[in-house]
């Protein structure tokens, strides 16, 4: 089983990626976010828990997810491998991430990591607004002010599994086809 985490900053093209790369090795998209709706949709008890915590504005806890996560993996043991996407956000996240997986006989192969400059980030998520109807990509300041939240925060991610080196940054800037180009030989290259 192939495990791998798609990386980068808002704007840096995970969305874009992650679509081509899933087709591509046929690996299952886990992303938080949907796991988190799918999951309050379907009522589980961890969907209750969850949709509980956003009702009051709070964060959903680490467990929360993690056991979302775990479930989303028992629930597709015939998955060549499955890339993570928003998560983990937190070297906590990526502890208890490691902790899941290897509980699982299973680890994550490597950390690919979208290499884009901030001018460029501005740029493109200026542009999405335009189309996506996202308040949050409209307004300079406040692409700026996510772009150093990720920074700030989930950079220590990326931290975390260099000490293991799985961690590769790929060049996001270039055509779609080139970005892909570059992930595929990442991925070809430990496959």
């Amino acid at each position: 089983m192939f495990n791998l985490i798609l990386f980068g900053p808002p704007g840096s093209g995970k969305g874009t990626q992650s679509e081509k790369l899933i087709s591509r090795y046929g690996l299952r998209h886990l992303s938080t976010g949907d796991l988190l709706r799918s999951e309050i949709s379907k009522q589980t008890s961890l969907g209750l828990a969850a949709k509980n915590f956003m009702d009051k504005g709070q964060l959903v806890p680490d467990e929360v997810v993690i056991g979302m996560i775990s479930s989303s993996l028992d629930e597709n043991p015939d998955a060549k491998g499955f890339l993570f996407d928003g998560f983990p956000r937190t070297s906590a996240q990526a502890e208890a991430l490691d902790k899941l997986l290897q509980l699982k006989k299973q680890q994550i192969a490597v950390m690919l990591a979208l290499d884009v400059s901030e001018e460029e980030l501005v740029k493109r998520l200026i542009k999405r607004g335009e189309t996506s109807g996202r308040s949050d990509d409209t307004n300079e300041q406040i692409i700026r002010a996510r772009i150093n939240e990720y920074r700030s925060k989930t950079a220590m991610v990326a931290d975390y599994y260099s000490q293991f080196n799985k961690v590769v940054m790929v060049k996001g800037e270039g055509s779609i086809d080139e970005i892909f180009e570059s992930l595929c030989r990442e991925i070809d290259s430990r496959l």
